[in-house]
């Protein structure tokens, strides 16, 4: 950045940590550029999935998580983030435009700021302790604060919530191009994308929530014990295109906020994926009054897992376009 706020070296390490927010299969559907006194998010239309996520819910959900990941990042380094959402009504992929402002870091925001770099994605099932009520009212008050209700599953909705996921697996399995598109971005050993496949265990016959069918999987699992996991459904009012960024944003703090205090997660979100599936989840977990962007899965690993192995991502250099320029060239 020209004339020194914030420096460049203080703006790559903010996009460092941006860039470790989750994406759908780890397309990182994201490219940034930098302006003299700001940051601009872009969608990469060409890191699109059109077969799984074909009105783009998952990239913009996926987009919305980097921006808080930014967002906490140049808070914790001393710099205000305002953020302007959509700000280019002529180009929708332009999804925030964000200005900088100093700034003295709060606990919470550097406690938040080091989970970025711990927060995975644990597709293994999770022990039988139960989560604190606590834990769970914290991360759905930092949701609210960005505009998304998040509701627990309860036992009466929860097996309308595994059905759904059941019947989206068994769709899935009979769609070729489905399989093809998943396929090409999983079973990774040495990119920088995708899904690896030393991170995906195999699917069990016992999981209560069918996993997806990620090629290759070679992550051990060693759980013996009851997954008691509970099940979070993140939802929003509306159903557009700012509603979807600002559901990844609130999704990027539920998760952040659950690693800071020692939980793990795995966002779900193939049963959305599917239009009457996905409105057999709002009636369940929120009476057909918002609309659900995702579901998290969050509990307690086991205390005897070995450690996830991390999940690569594209250099900083990698994803940001200069001015002018047409964003995925």
């Amino acid at each position: 950045m020209d004339r020194g706020l914030p420096d460049d070296n203080t703006v790559k390490t903010a996009l460092a940590l941006a860039v470790r927010a989750p994406s759908v299969h780890n397309i990182q559907p994201w490219r940034w550029r930098i302006g003299d006194r700001s940051i601009h998010l872009y969608l990469d239309p060409e890191r699109a999935l059109p077969s799984a996520d074909p009105d783009q819910r998952d990239l913009v959900l996926s987009c919305g998580a980097a921006l808080h990941h930014l967002r906490i990042a140049l808070a914790a380094l001393g710099w205000s983030a305002v953020v302007h959402r959509l700000p280019n009504p002529a180009d929708p992929n332009h999804l925030a435009s964000v200005e900088l402002l100093r700034h003295r870091p709060t606990p919470m925001e550097v406690a938040l700021s080091a989970a970025i770099s711990h927060r995975h994605t644990d597709r293994r099932p999770f022990t039988s302790w139960e989560v604190p009520p606590g834990y769970l009212g914290l991360a759905a008050e930092r949701a609210a604060a960005l505009g998304a209700l998040v509701c627990r599953v309860s036992d009466r909705s929860r097996e309308r919530l595994i059905e759904a996921t059941r019947a989206a697996a068994f769709r899935h399995a009979m769609d070729a191009e489905y399989r093809f598109e998943l396929a090409s971005w999983s079973g990774r050993h040495s990119s920088a994308d995708g899904v690896p496949a030393r991170n995906t265990p195999t699917p069990r016959a016992d999981d209560e929530l069918p996993a997806r069918t990620f090629i290759a999987p070679q992550l051990i699992d060693t759980a013996h014990e009851p997954d008691s996991a509970q099940l979070l459904v993140l939802g929003t009012a509306g159903d557009d295109r700012l509603s979807r960024l600002r559901a990844g944003e609130a999704l990027s703090a539920v998760l952040l906020t659950a690693t800071n205090v020692g939980l793990a997660t795995c966002v779900l979100t193939e049963p959305l994926e599917i239009p009457e599936l996905r409105r057999d989840v709002r009636i369940g977990a929120f009476d057909d009054n918002a609309f659900p962007q995702g579901i998290i899965r969050i509990g307690w690993a086991p205390t005897g897992a070995a450690p996830l192995p991390v999940t690569p991502r594209r250099a900083v250099e990698d994803v940001l376009e200069p001015f002018g320029s047409p964003v995925g060239r």
